[in-house]
């Protein structure tokens, strides 16, 4: 992309993990409602780019590791370069990387884990507040999970341990930050129809969960992206510290 669009009165977003799924969802309801956008992909280069052209000059993809800091503050900055600031941004990459009981569990994979799933948000975020502080403003969104509540399933715990941390860390900063007149808020998604749950579930699995949702039904992508849109809309303005429990009732909290 060469089109720099710094003077447009647009918001900003910057959205990490953006290329397929839940943060595909995420970049289209932004751009849907206007805002410019950067999103970071990894591995997913030919959906990334896809994407961006599908919704054109509006949005930004970079490669970028969001478990190194280094890549993450230029990530920043290729996003500030492009639209001229950050107003809002969504640490919304993570995974789980596979299934793995505790007894099983190597340090360096329990490492890994957490970078991708805890690391990476709290780079996002620092490097995002580094943007927002300075104008007193902006919002900021952490994805973390329904495993975040329950410790996650079978093999799981790297995840739901990562993913809980992410709900204290979202209190802990909206306290933080709150004075600076920057919102932090959360998003635990349950069972949603991705990528995710066709190669860490069983159909079998997914049927199961429905019946136990009082909606009957799984998730889209797009219900979650919604969530995310409004803690980052004006709409939302008087509310931080806390977690949007997108499931469809399956637990409540």
């Amino acid at each position: 992309m060469t089109t720099n669009n710094a003077q447009s009165t647009a918001a900003t977003t910057f959205i990490t993990g953006g290329a397929s799924g839940i943060g595909a969802a995420i970049v289209r309801a932004h751009v849907a409602r206007g805002d410019r956008v950067a999103f970071t992909y990894w591995s997913s280069a030919d959906e990334a780019r896809a994407l961006e052209s599908e919704l054109g000059d509006r949005v930004l993809a970079i490669k970028s590791d969001v478990t190194d800091e280094t890549e993450v503050a230029k990530a920043f900055a290729q996003a500030v370069a492009q639209f001229g600031q950050v107003d809002h941004a969504v640490a919304n990459a993570g995974g789980l990387l596979e299934r793995v009981k505790c007894v099983d569990m190597s340090l360096a994979f329990w490492n890994k884990a957490t970078n991708l799933n805890l690391t990476s948000a709290f780079l996002t975020c620092r490097e995002a507040l580094r943007h927002m502080v300075p104008r007193g403003s902006g919002s900021v969104v952490i994805m973390s999970s329904l495993a975040g509540h329950d410790g996650g399933g079978p093999g799981a715990t790297h995840y739901g341990a990562a993913k809980g941390a992410l709900l204290s860390y979202t209190r802990g900063l909206a306290k933080e930050v709150g004075p600076q007149g920057i919102r932090v808020n959360a998003i635990a998604p349950g069972l949603i129809a991705t990528r995710f749950h066709e190669v860490f579930n069983t159909p079998q699995g997914r049927a199961a969960g429905v019946e136990k949702t009082p909606l009957r039904r799984e998730g889209q992508p797009g219900d979650v992206a919604n969530a995310v849109a409004y803690l980052t809309s004006e709409a939302s303005s008087f509310i931080t510290g806390e977690v949007i429990e997108v499931n469809g009732g399956m637990a409540m909290f």
